[in-house]
């Protein structure tokens, strides 16, 4: 078997992760990493034995795939000079900034008859991929996405960083337009919106409740899921679940339903390897990614909106009396008087 040859742009926290799944899979042949970071660069070349580069560019003639793990703004760019030469893209979450460069890389993918996927990690998370076939018609969702502040994420927003991977689940699971958003959230120690919490309805009756937050104590990662005669919970952490399903009518007693659960603990597999080994596979086989660049669009088009809904009720916030003096604390919010 002819071996993929592929390279790793941005090698910081999640982008060494990329190198050490490739550099142990047989059929890939890790050709070199790039990072503008010099020690990082240094020390990932020397630990795996591959060159490293400052410049990215360098990649290009030797790599048939790449991972690009660099902030979100960077996206766009740098997946382009790889897609324009016909090479096929993983790109971490989002897939870019703005929907003008998502349906720009979009475009250009199709044109040179590349592979794009999107690095949304939970849709390869093992307790996921045990409660899928479970899910048939979702009704309402309950997701909290909590996680202790951490400096390295600050380039976006919670949205963008945190809550956007619920938001490619439940619109891989509901399939059916957003009717109505409604979305509070406030920054608190960043510049940008550290905790939001957003309701959506969507036109086929299911109804969304996530909370994100950057700046919890703990972390917590779990889902609720409610459907007709069935309601699943799960935990993306230590990726246990339950299913509780409501028995047939004749088996029910004369107290009332009765149900049937099934509890578990997934101890085995690790979601980004299985990522991986996914885009690898559709590079090989020239198939389609599991998570397509129009999944990476369509979940950062419901940030946008998200976010755009904040900034809103933001700013009708801001005109409240006695509001100007909370408000002017927080981190990137403006106060009505700074503001004239």
């Amino acid at each position: 078997m002819k071996k993929i040859k592929v390279g790793v742009v941005g090698v910081g926290h999640l982008g060494k992760f990329h190198v050490e799944k490739y550099s142990r899979m047989p059929e890939v042949d890790l050709v070199g990493i790039a990072d503008i970071a010099p020690e990082r660069r240094k020390a990932l070349s020397e630990q795996y034995g591959v060159p490293g580069y400052e410049d990215y560019r360098r990649l290009i003639p030797q790599i048939d795939a790449v991972s690009v793990v660099v902030p979100t703004t960077q996206h766009a760019s740098i997946a382009r000079d790889f897609l324009e030469q016909s090479i096929d893209v993983l790109i971490e979450k989002p897939i870019s900034s703005s929907m003008a460069e998502a349906e720009e890389l979009i475009s250009l993918a199709g044109i040179r008859d590349c592979l794009l996927q999107v690095g949304h990690l939970e849709r390869f998370n093992p307790v996921f991929l045990k409660i899928r076939p479970f899910i048939k018609n979702p009704l309402f969702f309950e997701s909290h996405r909590l996680s202790p502040y951490k400096a390295r994420a600050i380039d976006v927003d919670v949205v963008l960083d945190l809550m956007i991977h619920d938001l490619d689940l439940i619109l891989h699971l509901v399939q059916s337009p957003a009717e109505q958003i409604q979305a509070v959230g406030v920054p608190v120690v960043s510049p940008k919106v550290d905790i939001a919490n957003v309701r959506i309805q969507f036109q086929n009756g299911c109804v969304a409740n996530i909370t994100a937050s950057r700046i919890s104590l703990q972390e917590m990662r779990k889902m609720r899921i409610f459907q007709p005669a069935t309601y699943i919970t799960l935990d993306f952490g230590i990726k246990s679940y339950s299913v509780i399903r409501l028995k047939s009518d004749k088996e029910s007693t004369a107290t009332g339903p009765e149900f049937v659960s099934e509890n578990g603990r997934i101890d085995s597999g690790d979601a980004l390897e299985m990522e991986l080994r996914a885009f690898i596979e559709a590079v090989r086989t020239r198939s389609a990614p599991v998570v397509c660049g129009e999944d990476g669009k369509k979940a950062l088009d419901m940030a946008l909106r998200i976010n755009r809904e904040i900034e809103k009720n933001l700013k009708s916030a801001a005109q409240f009396p006695g509001a100007s003096e909370f408000l002017k604390e927080l981190p990137g919010i403006t106060s009505p008087r700074k503001s004239q």
